[in-house]
């Protein structure tokens, strides 16, 4: 069974709210997150507005303490996506909650995923 593949052109008619959230970059996917600490159920949660574009909602129970949270966004989105926590790495954004991911892999693959999962809001 083959897999669907999107372009960037198509990911952005898709879902026009998720186009400036992701984009690939060689080996993987920039992403650009809200993390909502101390939330009372984990997961994604939706797209958030932000003045730069939108960006996807990443809620953990965590509080943003030592970096707790962070590591909970982490591997939250990974169970989300599939991947293991290893894949997603923190670009910016340590103590905010407005951070930048780094997803390595397939970018097809992966904007793929982050499409279905925005998708569902």
């Amino acid at each position: 069974m083959a897999a669907a593949v999107l372009t960037t052109a198509q990911t952005a008619t898709a879902n026009p709210h998720s186009a400036a959230a992701w984009h690939a970059v060689p080996g993987g996917v920039r992403l650009r997150i809200k993390a909502d600490p101390k939330s009372r159920r984990p997961g994604i949660t939706g797209l958030a507005p932000d003045t730069a574009g939108p960006r996807l909602r990443v809620a953990v129970t965590q509080a943003p303490e030592d970096g707790r949270a962070t590591a909970a966004v982490c591997a939250t989105l990974a169970r989300a996506l599939g991947l293991k926590s290893a894949a997603i790495t923190l670009l910016q954004g340590a103590a905010s909650r407005q951070k930048l991911l780094l997803i390595s892999g397939d970018p097809p693959a992966i904007i793929a995923a982050l499409e279905n999962l925005a998708a569902a809001f």
